[in-house]
């Protein structure tokens, strides 16, 4: 008798990608199927971080019951949390379950009834995951959940607060990876940096046991708050297996938008902690919101000014949407919908400035690690995580390349390999 076939579609962040890596692990009576149309079961990881999220797991539910009628259909991911109640009651989905019954999935998707097995936001991962299949790069799960309540998010509501995965299970996880050949680890969690609060620890400490594993070259950082940086981690900002960009969270850089998103920064340290860090040579990325209620005209005018002062080189932009169940959404409608665009606009093309000045700089001794290739050009990130296009006529899949030098150019970085 074959084995059923699982087909797994995930939305949303890293902390999504290491989870469904994890369900993955766990299937032992199941089959992988890489087509969702031939699948016996779909398992739908998804993000609810907003309601356009939830829309887009919702339209992709609609769309593979037309592709896949046959499928059962299990929603899985912070949506469960959101949305799952409803969506079966709906009849969208055959079952739902939550974080802390993913390790269970084996034995879950057995059920031939519908089920709605939610469990709790207490639960920590054991699960050891050895490979991440198409993947150059290993993404490690270090913590779960958030203690901070900024206005505008639902995650800590469908993740929880902030919990740490014990030391020892994070050490043997990256130490079964690395003899499996991944030397790239990008930690990631729902708030990296509340890591070891918990624990009598900290980030800085997990990070100097990590890189003392064999087959550790570089490690990167999911998206850090600016008060979790402390002296002990600055300690660590010369070590050569620390990758040289940093992405900490700011959301804006009006300091009464940051009061009204409830926030706990505020722009003059935000400043001084990021030019401190540009003098060490790191690449600094951000979060931005635009278009919160009660971003007038003089909140955005003061933002830019501040913006065009940071020393900026990568940042993920978001357009305001209300998200049901938090403040924000109470605050009355944000800013108009062209007015957003535009600002949103502007903002990205200051930064993307920004970062081609950075990579003019910053063009010699690059450490690349190769992800992909099509045509004879390899596609991979240097250590300031700036994606750079190799030529080459040797197989470069999966290694890494020591670049002398790159031509920054307006849409990347280029170089030929050897020269």
């Amino acid at each position: 008798m074959s084995k059923e076939r699982v087909y797994f579609k995930t939305f949303g962040c890293r902390t999504n990608q290491f989870d469904t890596q994890v369900m993955r692990s766990r299937l032992e009576d199941y089959e992988l199927s890489e087509d969702e149309r031939e699948a016996d079961v779909i398992v739908v990881n998804s993000c609810t971080v907003t309601n356009g999220a939830d829309a887009t797991v919702r339209h992709y539910l609609n769309a593979v019951r037309r592709k896949n009628p046959g499928a059962r259909v299990v929603l899985a991911g912070c949506g469960a949390h959101s949305k799952g109640e409803e969506l079966l009651k709906d009849g969208k989905v055959f079952g739902v379950m939550g974080h802390s019954e993913k390790e269970r999935i084996n034995e879950i998707l057995k059920q031939d009834h519908p089920f709605y097995q939610i469990g709790d936001l207490e639960h920590v991962d054991e699960t050891v995951v050895e490979e991440f299949v198409g993947k150059s790069r290993a993404f490690i799960k270090i913590q779960e959940g958030c203690d901070f309540r900024c206005s505008y998010c639902i995650i800590p509501f469908v993740r929880g607060n902030a919990r740490s995965h014990e030391p020892q299970k994070v050490v043997r996880q990256v130490e079964k990876l690395a003899a499996n050949g991944f030397g790239e680890f990008i930690l990631t969690g729902t708030n990296v940096g509340s890591y070891g609060k918990d624990r009598g620890s900290n980030l800085a400490r997990l990070l100097k046991r990590l890189s003392r594993i064999r087959g550790v070259r570089r490690i990167r950082i999911g998206s850090l708050e600016p008060i979790q940086i402390d002296e002990e981690f600055k300690e660590l900002l010369a070590e050569p297996w620390m990758a040289r960009h940093l992405h900490i969270a700011l959301q804006h850089t009006s300091d009464r938008m940051l009061e009204i998103m409830n926030r706990r920064n505020r722009y003059p340290e935000d400043r001084e902690l990021f030019e401190e860090l540009a003098e060490r040579g790191y690449a600094l990325g951000t979060d931005f919101i635009v278009g919160h209620p009660g971003e007038g005209e003089v909140e955005w005018v003061e933002a830019m000014e501040r913006i065009e002062k940071l020393p900026l080189t990568h940042i993920h932009a978001f357009t305001y949407s209300p998200r049901e169940g938090t403040a924000s959404a109470s605050m009355g409608p944000g800013i108009r919908g062209d007015l957003a665009k535009a600002r949103h606009r502007e903002l990205t093309e200051r930064i993307r400035r920004k970062n081609l000045e950075f990579r003019r700089r910053y063009d010699r001794g690059l450490e690349v690690l190769v992800e992909s290739s099509k045509e004879g050009v390899y596609q991979g990130f240097d250590q300031y995580y700036n994606r750079v296009s190799i030529e080459s006529d040797l197989d470069l899949t999966h290694s890494w390349v020591h670049l002398e030098r790159v031509q920054a150019e307006e849409e990347g970085n280029r170089a030929r390999y050897p020269l």
